[in-house]
């Protein structure tokens, strides 16, 4: 099965695997499943590292985040028209504006692929199709 990875989790995954409840360890674990993260994650993280919010050995740069998403199979989706598209038609949680989560979350509901997060915000858009796996720690 195929499962999006939201920001949060790559970095449980890569800094914190304690974070990690056992049912999404076990999703994970999984070398039969495949894992996609939006190119708006590792932005993200890219920003996180620049504002000295991560101080990690292992997650300094852009290469760190390659390397990570190599060992752990996480395939890098970039936004095409369709995700901009639902984008445009997502209706957003009240108090909840940030952009990189919207783009995230309307990629997965456009390709229809689960996204495992840990974010409470994220709930509010399975109204709106989004297939959701809760990592509640």
């Amino acid at each position: 099965m195929r499962y999006f990875i939201d920001t949060n989790i790559f970095l449980f995954l890569s800094l914190e695997q304690d974070e990690l409840e056992q049912n999404v360890r076990t999703i994970l674990d999984d070398y039969e499943n495949e894992f996609i993260m939006s190119g708006e994650s590792v932005r993200e993280i890219l920003m996180l590292i620049k504002n000295g919010k991560i101080k990690a050995r292992n997650l300094n740069s852009y290469t760190d985040i390659k390397s990570l998403l190599e060992e752990h199979r996480i395939e890098v989706r970039y936004m095409n028209e369709s995700h901009l598209r639902t984008f445009g038609d997502l209706g957003q949680a009240p108090n909840h504006s940030d952009p990189a989560d919207l783009m995230i979350i309307a990629q997965a509901i456009s390709e229809n692929v689960p996204i495992i997060s840990s974010d409470a915000k994220f709930a509010f858009y399975t109204k709106q199709g989004l297939r959701l796996i809760s990592n509640n720690r």
